[in-house]
């Protein structure tokens, strides 16, 4: 996803968070709806839709749905917020292998993730998944899940997985801190 894509969902996010919470606070006394309406004008649009739908929108009945079809819309708003911002660890988004003037090489963080997952695979895994972290230019911290065979040894196949990995990385070239292997499941 590029970064306009991110950026209008960042947007869109806020957004829909934005008018529900100002809806509800309109709605429930807790802003004063003239002061409101003094910036934004927004009882004209209210009265627009007024002519469309003829329903009272005093009753307490009314008002409680209005407020749970806009907690629903923040909570959805605030779900993409969260799918859009990472907390905690940092994502890398590519490995530099090189940096020197003239012959500047990286890799993509897919293509090391795909290397890590290849490495996994070789080295017995059923359907790794890995994903890389790292703050700016330190070595990566690569955390991959693996599957094993039911007959299979747990131990024995996640340290072959995370000597492989390791391996496998550092002859690309790739600075590793860590390999972080977790069985979560034993593959049929």
């Amino acid at each position: 996803m590029n970064a306009f894509n991110r950026f209008l969902l960042l947007v869109v996010a806020i957004l829909l968070i934005a008018f529900p919470v100002l809806f509800l606070l309109i709605n429930f006394g807790g802003l004063q709806a003239d002061l409101i309406n003094q910036f934004t004008n927004y009882q004209a649009g209210v009265e627009a839709l007024g002519g469309i739908v003829n329903a009272d929108l005093t009753a307490t009945a009314v008002r409680i749905s209005i407020a749970v079809a806009g907690a629903l819309v923040a909570i959805i708003a605030l779900l993409f917020l969260l799918r859009e911002l990472t907390f905690g660890k940092r994502v890398s988004r590519r490995a530099v292998i090189d940096d020197s003037p003239g012959s500047e090489t990286s890799l993509t963080t897919k293509a090391v993730k795909s290397l890590a997952e290849g490495a996994a695979r070789e080295a017995g895994a059923e359907s790794p998944s890995a994903s890389l972290s790292s703050p700016k230019g330190k070595p990566y911290l690569v955390e991959c899940a693996i599957g094993v065979p039911r007959s299979g040894n747990y131990t024995e196949v996640a340290s072959r997985v995370r000597e492989n990995v390791r391996s496998v990385l550092e002859s690309q070239q790739v600075e590793v801190k860590d390999v972080e292997v977790t069985v979560q499941r034993s593959a049929s």
